[in-house]
């Protein structure tokens, strides 16, 4: 560990450039050249590696979920799409299930494995500003010569959990969802799990490039993709009617899942939405909830094609 320098090591230690450079103190009482902190560290304004004993915000946990949640939906969709069935037989009910397994063990094992090891609390080093996702961009270059590498993973450990996540997630996938599928839905259980194969070095990708995106937008990302995907669901019904949207979204089992799942999406994005901007979160914010279906269901009589005349 790193303690605040003496004063007989003051003498020699001078303050080292670019955002993200730390010196570590060594046992013989002097500091080491400028350099990355080690991985648990992150250099102080003083550019000391100090050690992220800091506990995660709110917000930190709900990027977390956010993170989890985007595999969880895209596995149900993928699952969705390749099952071709309007209605929800327990075969497929088997495939979804399995997915939310694979996701909920992923996830405790990725807080199990991350310090402190065996516990579900989590030590970190707090995001204060974007940069601190790309430490990459700031190695400084003094007088213009050779660059100091100091690229550290400053948010600690909010960037390689995710990565964590998704090689769990492949893993557990693999040992579980072959047996289920052969069991169950061998050919689209098949296709699902090709599916899942695609979209997480996707999602591992657009993480490593822009994880600080994605880490101060996440909450307007999930109040827009879930409008949008409200919107679509009811796009593809036939009858527009508000009387058939109505009846089909209590009567059919599957319209009443998918309009849950929208609204539990549209409350988490609000809820993270309050907390990156510091509101208090007011139960009647949840009555915005239901404002997408109600409104798609309220005005699709006045976006009939049919009814547009041209000039």
């Amino acid at each position: 560990m790193c303690s605040i320098p003496k004063a007989d090591a003051l003498n020699s230690f001078t303050r080292c450039p670019g955002l993200y450079c730390g010196r570590e103190l060594l046992p013989d009482g002097n500091w080491t050249d400028c350099g990355a902190c080690p991985r648990g560290f992150r250099a102080n304004t003083s550019s000391i590696c100090v050690p992220c004993n800091d506990e995660p915000m709110f917000y930190d946990w709900l990027y977390l979920g956010f993170m989890a949640l985007l595999a969880l939906v895209l596995h149900w969709f993928c699952i969705d799409k390749v099952s071709m069935r309007r209605n929800i037989p327990k075969e497929v009910i088997a495939l979804y299930l399995s997915a939310l397994f694979e996701v909920v063990a992923a996830s405790l094992i990725t807080l199990q494995v991350t310090e402190p090891i065996g516990t579900f609390r989590i030590t970190s080093c707090r995001a204060t500003k974007l940069s601190d996702w790309y430490t990459l961009l700031h190695n400084p270059s003094p007088n213009y010569e050779e660059s100091l590498h100091c690229t550290q993973e400053a948010v600690y450990p909010l960037y390689t959990m995710v990565f964590i996540f998704y090689a769990l997630g492949i893993a557990i996938m693999l040992l579980i969802r072959p047996l289920i599928a052969k069991k169950f839905l061998p050919v689209q259980g098949k296709f699902s799990i090709y599916a899942a194969l695609y979209f997480y070095p996707i999602l591992a990708l657009l993480h490593a490039v822009g994880g600080g995106l994605i880490y101060y937008s996440f909450p307007h990302i999930t109040i827009i993709l879930s409008v949008l995907s409200n919107a679509a669901h009811f796009a593809f019904k036939l009858n527009q009617t508000m009387k058939s949207l109505l009846v089909s979204s209590v009567s059919n089992m599957k319209n009443v899942i998918v309009i849950l799942g929208h609204w539990l999406l549209h409350g988490y994005g609000i809820v993270s939405i309050a907390t990156l901007y510091g509101l208090n979160i007011h139960p009647a914010m949840l009555a915005l909830v239901p404002l997408p279906a109600l409104f798609y269901i309220l005005t699709a009589r006045f976006t009939d094609p049919e009814k547009l005349h041209t000039e």
